[in-house]
């Protein structure tokens, strides 16, 4: 990655998201309880249209920072979409499907983490 941290690509992505008005975004530090990444990033998006435009635009902030894309599961179509993007795992969810996961509950004991008062790493910035 472009000088970044799995915590940094995080940010970015949860500031992509709210650009593309992605509703209730959280990012949960779940690298103490998970061998499988150390963090989630949480987006409900309004409609199948959406989540489609919120996944593409994942896929291009992770190729921009050079963050390592392992793969893409789920269908917008479903209400949900998963971005594996090794270190960070971007959730996209209808919100009927968000609330049937339930992963803030799940995962309620790991920190959240306030993205919203942190500025998102830039692809070049060398930060």
């Amino acid at each position: 990655m472009v000088d970044s941290t799995a915590e940094e690509l995080a940010i970015a992505c949860a500031h992509v998201g709210d650009e593309r008005k992605g509703e209730n975004i959280i990012v949960l530090n779940v690298g103490d309880v998970s061998s499988l990444t150390d963090y989630f990033v949480i987006i409900t998006g309004r409609n199948p249209r959406h989540l489609r435009a919120l996944r593409k635009a994942m896929e291009e902030k992770i190729d921009e920072l050079e963050g390592r894309m392992m793969g893409i599961e789920g269908e917008p179509d479903a209400g949900w979409v998963l971005v594996d993007a090794e270190w960070i795992v971007v959730h996209l969810f209808s919100s009927d499907k968000r609330e049937l996961y339930d992963l803030e509950m799940l995962w309620g004991d790991c920190p959240r983490i306030d993205w919203s008062a942190r500025q998102p790493l830039q692809s070049g910035s060398g930060e």
